[in-house]
């Protein structure tokens, strides 16, 4: 490398350094989060239902009989809300070795510790399928308690990041999907901006126990989702901000296409009582994003600022926290984006479950849920 190539990258590192350290001082600038046509901003009127000694409720479910919400936090425990009178109470957690678990959020020992992310029940038996970022697929009963592996890898290759999961009750399978081979959850900002593509999208057949891959090369697989008929699955594809869908039935079975092509950075999917799908964006995607993600040398000198994790997260989120949902018809047409553009109440969104009338919105960094009334 030359000299003037090495003078030439430290001023652009620096010119970038500055510009961003501006956006997100005043969140706002050429590398703030953009403005969504036909956005409403009314997240700001969702109420908060904090956690106690916990924090990033990463995905949402109720039980067969209505109650809940249940949640997976980061100290690797499942949480369930029994009402305003007795708050939360511990139902489930997925590691043995709790010993060190004390904390609300300590990323180094999530691999003792374990991250619950996805969470389905099965509405006939009442058992709690999670997804674990380290410790795999694994169930446990309506009692609760510690969570049992019910699959850890597929085709000798282990899994890394454990990310969601739907069950179709009437194959009795359950459908999920490995983030990475390379990255683990806590890694999940690096496997974003190293454009990892060694995602996976599997099935897991509950009577013979046999995990099959289905699709592999996602760019972050995440969120998954079935479709009322059962004829596809959705799954995020987080880094290209898109939702792939995978036919399970009919004359495309077994080939796949773009769902939906969206402005952010996809988490979890979840499906109505009327067959359309709410999808969580982590965050918008700007111009440091659009830059990191298409253009290597960029990506390059990003990755050589000298600052913290948590400070890289800021930049490419946009330097400005912020929540935005979703809802897709069940064609992939985009009906209703809804917002907290400021993150005055809500940020950092990671799933939407409707239920009641109401929007029960996790988030798997924040401590608290969010609560919308439509």
């Amino acid at each position: 490398m030359t000299m003037l190539t090495v003078l030439f990258s430290a001023a652009i590192v620096t010119i970038i350094a500055v510009l961003t350290s501006l956006s997100s001082q005043k969140g706002t600038g050429i590398f703030a989060p953009p403005k969504l046509a036909g956005s409403r901003d009314v997240f700001p009127a969702a109420k908060v239902v904090n956690l106690t000694r916990a924090s990033g409720p990463e995905s949402v479910a109720f039980d067969p009989s209505g109650e809940g919400p249940y949640v997976g936090v980061s100290d690797g425990r499942v949480l369930k809300w029994r009402g305003e009178s007795l708050g939360w109470s511990d139902f489930a957690h997925t590691s043995a070795n709790r010993e060190m678990c004390v904390r609300p959020f300590a990323p180094q020992l999530e691999h003792v510790c374990g991250r619950p992310l996805g969470l389905r029940f099965d509405e006939k038996t009442g058992d709690l399928y999670i997804a674990d970022a380290y410790f795999g697929l694994m169930i446990v009963g309506p009692a609760g308690g510690l969570a049992k592996p019910l699959a850890t890898e597929a085709e000798g290759q282990p899994f890394r990041f454990t990310n969601d999961l739907d069950i179709d009750e009437h194959e009795d399978v359950v459908y999920f999907t490995d983030t990475s081979t390379r990255f683990q959850r806590r890694q999940f900002l690096a496997a974003v901006l190293n454009v990892d593509e060694t995602g996976r999208l599997m099935k897991y057949d509950r009577s013979s126990k046999k995990v099959t891959v289905l699709v592999r090369g996602i760019a972050f697989a995440n969120g998954v989702a079935l479709s009322k008929d059962r004829s596809f699955v959705l799954v995020a594809e987080t880094t290209s901000c898109k939702i792939l869908r995978l036919w399970l039935s009919g004359l495309k079975a077994g080939t796949q296409d773009v769902f939906a092509e969206l402005p952010g950075f996809p988490d979890n999917i979840r499906r109505n009582s009327n067959g359309e799908f709410w999808v969580a964006l982590h965050s918008k995607k700007g111009l440091l994003a659009k830059l990191s993600l298409s253009q290597a040398w960029f990506r390059d000198l990003l990755l050589r600022l000298p600052i913290s994790g948590p400070r890289l997260h800021s930049l490419f989120t946009g330097g400005r926290p912020h929540a935005t949902a979703l809802k897709l018809s069940e064609s992939g047409e985009v009906l209703e984006v809804l917002e907290d553009r400021e993150g005055k109440r809500l940020r950092f969104i990671s799933e939407v479950e409707e239920k009641d009338g109401k929007l029960w919105i996790g988030s798997v960094l924040m401590p608290f849920l969010g609560v919308y009334d439509l």
